[in-house]
């Protein structure tokens, strides 16, 4: 199998999400977006994966390329090629489908507890996870549920943290791909970004990595390899 795999920001760890393309022996086709507007074809690939970005999925003034690929992931979706969004990449799928996107108002981050709806507990994907589980979390945005959406997780900030649309393209607004080693980067890299969003977390992080950190591990990998078992 071929994917496509569509990173919004300069550092972009492919995570849970990786390691399972890789156990399937998948082809990664990557485009950098950011850097030069380029986007891949339908025909390029058998999947699309849209990874998060520090821009809203309405920033079209700087970054021109971002209607063209929520159009991108809705041609998927209708080819029914499976497709994933991840936190920016499922704002995006949300506004492809016609949703209305809400900037700054659910602010989450860390290892959140996410539980499903009735439909994420038949889901093929989300019913690999238990009822509610913890799971990893940086952003301030959301969005509506479209129209055409199942809804199938949410929490307590975000109603909407994941959907499915048709049979294989999902949203999830948590960051599932996160492992315990992409969180550890993201907080050597941006100490500030992450402090700013939970004061002290620097600190806490080491040992909420060993509990809350391990058990989404867990979680974030089945949730990967049931989304690729769908290609």
């Amino acid at each position: 199998m071929r994917v496509a795999i569509v990173e919004n920001t300069r550092i972009t760890h492919h995570g849970q999400v990786g390691v399972a393309l890789h156990e399937a022996a998948a082809l990664i086709d990557l485009w950098k977006p950011w850097a030069d507007n380029a986007l891949p074809t339908t025909d390029a690939a058998d999947a699309l994966v849209v990874f998060g970005g520090e821009q809203s999925a309405t920033d079209d003034h700087t970054h021109p390329y971002l209607p063209a690929l929520a159009d991108l992931m809705a041609a998927y979706t209708a080819t029914g090629k499976p497709v994933l969004g991840i936190c920016l990449g499922s704002q995006l799928l949300a506004r492809a489908f016609g949703a209305e996107n809400h900037l700054g108002t659910a602010p989450e981050f860390g290892w959140v507890d996410v539980s499903l709806t009735e439909a994420g507990r038949a889901d093929p994907v989300l019913s690999r996870v238990p009822q509610t589980f913890p799971i990893f979390q940086w952003h301030s945005d959301t969005f509506t549920l479209p129209e055409a959406a199942v809804h199938l997780a949410h929490s307590p900030t975000a109603a909407h943290q994941a959907f499915r649309i048709g049979r294989a393209t999902y949203g999830t607004q948590f960051h599932f791909e996160a492992s315990r080693s992409v969180v550890r980067d993201w907080t050597r890299t941006f100490p500030d970004l992450t402090d700013r969003m939970s004061p002290g977390w620097t600190l806490r992080q080491p040992e909420l990595a060993r509990t809350r950190g391990a058990e989404a591990d867990r979680h974030g990998l089945a949730l990967a390899r049931a989304w690729v078992s769908l290609i």
